[in-house]
């Protein structure tokens, strides 16, 4: 099921090099319906978060702000290469800054603090053309918005009282009714990085464009005092098409000057600034799932089988997450860990499971 634990690419090339059958892991993989791989998936996510919020919420204040949630949408784009599923398409990649030919997912995270734990709760495929009557597919607006309320709705039915969700993500999610729903519906925070497009009235009256917030000086800059040299400013404005909205703009050394919004908060710039570190770590998860466990080099024939290969390495990315931050305490690395499962599966010799040395 993971090739690259082996040593080797892909599964086509594992079962070359070990001698096994070529078709064994897709059948393993499309044993399941997809629906099965994504319930296995959710439900991982929201048994791991449901005992760590009973542990967190008898504590101290001090203690639960060490444990905040931090809900992280993003979407990547897994090439696909050889035979197409109907799940193919041509989608815009931030990766390769092109359109590209390959298969567009959304995932659902939870930050656990500073990066303690880092949680798959949900992931969904966007379909290119859907079969049969109806509208468009649905867009990744829409599944994030799904993912969200239904993930939100089975921890509340586990009998957890949650706070208002923080939710963070990229300038491709700035959609006013997300983020009016996430406000209206769940009370809480949606936080993202805005487009040089964008038109901001102030207070005073006069408009400014996304590309004047990042270009000028006078604004009033405060220094943080979380990391040196980074400086923000909080500003209040209104907008056409999100109403009241809080305005973040951030100037990092050595970086380019961005700028956040959401709608109107009280919430400080400075919590503000932490909650939007912590969406890296999805890229992370990201280049975790490609590179470390190659899920671009997949050749399976069969959209079932699909599911459960990017399921597998979801929950897969999870365990080396944990091992890695929680077991070794960020002592030996994701990298570290594959490369000594590499090396010892080479020298096991044991027949029954077909596992042979390798000279």
């Amino acid at each position: 099921m993971f090739p690259t634990l082996f040593g080797c690419r892909s599964a086509h090339e594992l079962t070359r090099v070990r001698g096994w059958d070529k078709n064994g892991p897709s059948r393993i993989l499309g044993a399941l319906p997809k629906r099965s791989w994504l319930k296995r998936l959710r439900k991982l996510g929201q048994d791991i978060l449901s005992p760590l919020w009973r542990h967190v919420e008898t504590m101290s204040d001090a203690t639960r702000s060490r444990w905040q949630w931090t809900w992280v949408w993003d979407d990547t784009v897994f090439r696909k290469y050889g035979q197409d599923l109907e799940l193919v398409g041509t989608w815009y990649s931030g990766q390769h800054k092109r359109v590209v030919h390959g298969i567009d997912g959304v995932l659902l995270l939870v930050v656990i603090g500073e990066g303690k734990l880092v949680v798959p709760v949900d992931f969904a495929v966007r379909r290119p053309d859907p079969k049969g009557p109806g509208a468009r597919c649905r867009s990744k607006l829409g599944w994030a918005q799904i993912m969200l309320d239904e993930s939100l709705i089975a921890l509340c039915r586990r009998g957890l009282a949650l706070s208002a969700p923080l939710v963070v993500a990229d300038s491709w999610f700035s959609d006013s009714k997300l983020m009016v729903h996430v406000a209206n519906a769940h009370h809480g925070t949606m936080l993202v990085q805005g487009k040089t497009t964008y038109t901001f009235t102030m207070e005073d009256g006069h408009k400014v464009k996304g590309a004047d917030l990042v270009n000028q000086e006078d604004w009033p800059w405060c220094q943080s005092l979380h990391a040196p040299g980074c400086r923000y400013a909080r500003l209040r404005a209104k907008s056409a098409t999100y109403g009241a909205v809080t305005l973040i703009l951030v100037d990092k050394p050595g970086e380019d000057r961005f700028y956040l919004f959401c709608l109107a908060t009280q919430i400080p710039a400075t919590r503000l600034l932490r909650v939007w570190a912590r969406r890296h770590l999805i890229e992370q998860v990201f280049r975790t799932l490609k590179h470390l466990l190659a899920t671009d080099a997949c050749q399976v024939h069969s959209e079932d089988a699909y599911y459960g290969h990017l399921g597998l390495r979801l929950i897969a990315s999870f365990v080396l997450y944990y091992t890695s931050r929680v077991i070794f305490k960020g002592r030996v690395t994701m990298d570290e860990m594959i490369f000594n499962v590499k090396h010892h599966w080479s020298s096991i010799d044991f027949q029954e499971l077909e596992l042979y040395r390798l000279s």
